[in-house]
């Protein structure tokens, strides 16, 4: 037998064994979890070079508004600039490479694993690592969790589909990458784990389990290897002082539960108010944005960045009860404010960051009330943090494990769970959606949905989308619209300015302006779009936001709208493949 053909036949027996074989996917969560750890140690890298970079300084939340050792005649203003010049960076690069790199990136993990087969674009991995730490560096006051969690995910998919492994592993190499990218980044191999089966794969198995664990204590050893064994914060030892303090952590757990719902909602409020206001080019919306968070940062240069030596300082007594407050405020507004302008990192730490500045001052508050409790107001704070990452993430026991493995307080265990389980339990009231399903919501994807065979999960937007209204030229006047909507089949068009799609203008809103001078450029407004490939199922929750004007629908790369549906299109694409006679086939009951 030829040398060569021997070589092919023992290279596809190794690729067989490595894709099918229970062996081969232990080797492979070795790979995906040693990938990971190295991701994270760059990741990490990257941060503290970019930050010195822009601020002189590795942490600038800890120096309390310094000038810039380059700069000394700017004195701190100099904070104003630096979003800009970072968004300058990273703007263009997420635009032109990978989409999908903008926001906090767990939530796209979560759609891959659920709808996607698993399959990430290997490219996100590095546009991710540098537009997040150019972001972070720069001053958005956001997490590396969410970035790592995209980037390692990235990692373990590509991994797999190179070696074009089945579905099912492709979504276990996911989560290996994500629990290897947590395990590393924050030197916590359990809270790795436990992220990637709740959040990611949102389900418990033995396999899932076992490999899973391989590859966060791989990347653990490999971060702890490069970075040191150093804990995430050193705190003094934590204690319950008296029975009546489960009471008060009770009544933490329901403030905390219902402080990270309002931080969820409060996200996507700014990010709205952030897409109305804009109409320039996306690339260019980091930048002009970054001014805002300038100006926050000057006033409050505790927000820059992660702000980890700012919690802890908070926590441990470091400020009044009033600036607790602020910052807990201040950061809720940058971090929203970050992700609003189109930057690119997570909101795991902003949360915990929240949790630790409200718990905090909740325990300076009780401690005041009953003084001879012997309350230490920073267990409140570390409690805290697990309890608004619990209410916003409906995640209580990554919540639970992460808190606790981070800090090491095993002397308020109970009531960490206590304040956990009461913090999800009322989160759960107000809202079923989380921080994370809740961006995928807004885009018309239920991820959280049961499978059930009906024409709304088996029918596309595609298959009922009709076709795209003619575009308007952005200096058309109010007569000559109001003329093309009137026997127009949506009441709708979208606004070009020298060719390049602006947004859209809506037949209330012309009607409604007084005055022939007004442009189409003037009244055009950003209305979300769906993807052709969206189940219909996903999209008529976001349908039903927009009943009056419908949605344009764009294809996998984006770009220009493809089309258009409404909720007749819906109705309609459902009645025509309705077999016959068949009152369940668009899983609705029949009456009586």
């Amino acid at each position: 037998m030829p040398m060569h053909v021997f070589l092919h036949r023992r290279a596809r027996v190794a690729h067989d064994l490595l894709r099918g074989s229970a062996p081969g996917l232990v080797g492979l969560a070795l790979l995906v979890g040693a990938g990971a750890g190295m991701g994270a140690v760059v990741f990490r890298w990257l941060i503290t070079a970019f930050t010195e970079l822009f601020t002189g300084t590795t942490d600038y939340s800890a120096s309390g508004g310094t000038a810039h050792p380059a700069f000394p005649w700017a004195g701190a203003w100099f904070v104003v600039l630096a979003p800009v010049l970072g968004g300058l960076l990273y703007g263009p690069l997420v635009h032109r490479f990978a989409r999908e790199a903008r926001g906090h990136g767990v939530p796209e993990v979560m759609l891959a694993v659920a709808r996607n087969g698993g399959r990430i674009p290997p490219r996100v991995a590095v546009v991710k690592s540098l537009a997040s730490a150019l972001c972070i560096g720069s001053g958005g006051s956001v997490g590396r969790e969410g970035p790592i969690v995209q980037i390692g995910a990235a990692l373990g998919s590509s991994m797999g589909q190179w070696l074009r492994v089945p579905p099912h592993r492709l979504g276990l190499l996911v989560a290996c990458g994500a629990a290897g990218g947590i395990s590393a980044t924050f030197n916590a191999p359990v809270a790795g784990v436990f992220f990637a089966l709740e959040l990611i794969l949102r389900s418990f198995s033995a396999e899932a389990f076992g490999v899973v664990v391989l590859a966060s204590v791989t990347a653990s050893v490999v971060g702890r290897t490069v970075m040191g064994d150093e804990p995430f914060l050193v705190l003094p030892p934590f204690s319950v002082g008296s029975p009546v303090e489960y009471l008060l952590y009770a009544a933490l757990g329901l403030l905390a539960g219902l402080l990270g719902w309002a931080f969820a909602r409060f996200l996507y409020r700014v990010e709205d108010a952030c897409d109305r206001v804009w109409r320039g080019p996306e690339w260019l919306r980091p930048a002009v944005g970054g001014l805002l968070l300038g100006g926050v940062l000057l006033v409050l240069p505790q927000m820059y960045g992660v702000g980890y030596p700012v919690l802890q300082n908070g926590i441990d007594g470091g400020y009044a009860l009033g600036f607790l407050l602020v910052l807990l405020v201040g950061k809720m507004l940058a971090t929203s404010l970050t992700i609003g302008i189109g930057g690119s990192g997570g909101v795991f730490a902003p949360s915990l960051f929240i949790g630790a500045m409200g718990g905090t001052a909740f325990g300076l508050v009780a401690q005041a009330a009953f003084p001879g409790l012997g309350i230490s107001p920073g267990a409140y704070g570390l409690i805290g943090m697990a309890a608004v990452f619990a209410g916003a993430s409906h995640a209580p026991i990554a919540a639970l494990v992460i808190v606790f493995e981070l800090t090491g307080q095993y002397s308020i265990i109970l009531p960490l769970m206590a304040a956990v389980a009461l913090a999800t339990g009322i989160s759960h009231l107000v809202s079923r959606e989380t921080i994370y399903t809740l961006k995928l919501l807004r885009r018309g994807l239920d991820i959280t949905a049961e499978s059930t065979p009906d024409l709304l999960r088996s029918l596309t937007v595609g298959q009922a989308m009709g076709p795209a209204p003619e575009p308007l030229e952005g200096s058309c006047r109010v007569p000559e619209i109001v003329a093309r909507f009137g026997s127009a089949r949506y009441r709708v068009a979208p606004v070009r300015v020298g060719g390049d799609l602006l947004g859209t203008i809506v037949a209330a809103d012309a009607l409604a302006t007084a005055g022939p001078g007004v442009t189409a450029a003037d009244l055009a407004r950003t209305l979300p779009s769906l993807q052709a490939g969206t189940p219909l199922h996903d999209a008529v929750s976001v349908l039903h936001e927009h009943a009056t004007t419908g949605l344009p629908v764009v294809g996998p790369a984006g770009g220009d709208p493809i089309g258009w549906v409404d909720h007749r299109d819906v109705v309609a694409a459902c009645a025509a493949a309705r077999p016959a006679g068949s009152p369940r086939s668009a899983g609705v009951s029949p009456p009586g």
